[in-house]
């Protein structure tokens, strides 16, 4: 069957999550982007912090001259925040941005498919979990993606666009459309464990950590080899720790269990960690310790 649907022209983005990642691609797709941003949490909290956090954001961009104090203004004018699922019904793109869980995800998804307008499309910021699995669980599993955003989104330029088994050439135009509106830069993945970005970035912190488990260097050698040897901004380590050692070890676990590989079998010593609470930056503890 021959498809002839065109890419969608999208005025309307839902973002359901607003911690640093939800609030990063809020704050994208108001300002870069100039759509009407809806953001959802479950608390006004939650929702009063990442309002918060994205006008400071917004008014360093004006500090550095890279906006003027009219586009920061009209960029906020475009910020809706509501714990209200149903207030996203009109969305023409909703952007997942929850924790890194499947099975909390399919029940979103779910939830989203009965409320949405038919030709929306369903967007996961996920980091490792199978587009396709999301998609199936769904009535609209050509119109399911993945839109993976670098950490921290309003300056890092890549997204990682997910392909799943079902995904329309519609929407996948339509999503890279959007991602080079925000001034990013895409590629493509198809939906295999870890895609791209993970499938090669945490082997590699995964065997740094297996270097300070078995005492082949200090944390601060390991990262320094890194930096200064292969000329990373930043140690894996230290990186480990700003992505989240719980995030990490859950996509090493989505690494191990897809491959069924012993190469990507997380290292105890994250496993210690994270069982810990020892979780990197957020906490004030990881492999380093952070003024909280």
């Amino acid at each position: 069957m021959i498809e002839t649907a065109l890419p969608q022209k999208i005025k309307t983005v839902g973002v359901i999550g607003s911690g640093q990642m939800g609030s990063g691609i809020a704050q994208v797709m108001a300002n870069e982007g100039q759509c009407q941003v809806i953001v959802q949490d479950i608390t006004d909290t939650q929702l009063d912090r990442a309002r918060l956090g994205i006008e400071s954001s917004l008014e360093k961009f004006v500090s550095k001259s890279t906006i003027t104090a009219s586009e920061k203004e009209k960029a906020l004018s475009r910020l809706t925040f509501t714990r209200d699922l149903e207030g996203l019904s009109q969305a023409d793109v909703v952007i997942e941005a929850i924790v890194e869980d499947e099975a909390q995800k399919i029940q979103l998804f779910q939830a989203l498919d009965s409320l949405l307008k038919p030709e929306a499309i369903l967007a996961s910021n996920t980091s490792s979990i199978s587009i396709t699995r999301l998609a199936t669980a769904t009535r609209r599993p050509d119109q399911v993606i993945g839109m993976h955003f670098m950490n921290p989104v309003p300056l890092m330029r890549l997204v990682e666009i997910i392909r799943g088994a079902q995904t329309s050439d519609a929407t996948y135009q339509t999503i890279q459309e959007l991602g080079q509106k925000l001034g990013k830069v895409t590629v493509m993945s198809h939906d295999y464990p870890g895609f791209i970005s993970n499938r090669i970035l945490m082997p590699m912190i995964n065997e740094a950590i297996f270097a300070l488990f078995e005492g082949i260097g200090s944390a601060e050698d390991i990262d320094t080899v890194m930096k200064l040897g292969m000329n990373h901004p930043m140690g894996p380590l230290q990186l480990a720790d700003f992505i989240g050692l719980d995030t990490c070890l859950a996509i090493l676990n989505v690494l191990y269990d897809g491959f069924r590989d012993p190469k990507y079998r997380p290292c105890p010593l994250l496993v210690q960690k994270v069982n810990a609470g020892y979780l990197g930056k957020k906490t004030g503890r990881g492999f380093f310790e952070y003024a909280k």
